[in-house]
């Protein structure tokens, strides 16, 4: 199977193993684990784009979430290894989007998909402007100029 997307800027890959602690009675990963492997696609691309959130929080930036969606596809079970595709989606000064693809590595079966909204804000919580240290590589990971 072919993955879902194909977008035309930056794609974000993060691998892991299902653990056991992740399932649930069913065998099956319990659902809020898609959100938490979200967060861990998400990080892995800023690794891509060149820095981390650390370093955007010792920037003042802080990128808090407003929306997730997860539509759930297929199980996930214990030991399988999972491929996590992040990519950005959406993107204003003080706005981002990234957009998940949570994928079985042995078939490329889709297990589910997604999407968190984020804003940006300072110290204070307040909504703030990334600066051009952030935009640019932003900007090039959607694929725009």
């Amino acid at each position: 199977m072919s993955p879902h997307f194909e977008p035309n800027g930056t794609v974000g890959e993060a691998r892991l193993r299902v653990r056991y602690a992740e399932t649930d009675q069913m065998g099956v990963v319990y659902h809020s684990n898609f959100i938490i492997w979200f967060e861990v696609g998400r990080v892995e691309l800023l690794r891509t784009l060149g820095f981390t959130y650390r370093e955007m929080e010792a920037d003042g930036y802080h990128l808090p979430v407003v929306e997730v969606k997860c539509r759930y596809k297929q199980p996930a079970r214990y030991d399988d290894a999972i491929l996590i595709r992040t990519y950005m989606s959406g993107l204003r000064s003080s706005y981002i989007q990234f957009t998940y693809e949570v994928l079985r590595e042995e078939d490329r079966s889709l297990l589910a998909e997604g999407s968190s909204t984020h804003v940006v804000v300072g110290p204070d919580m307040r909504p703030i402007n990334l600066s051009d240290k952030y935009m640019g590589p932003f900007q090039r990971a959607m694929g725009t100029p």
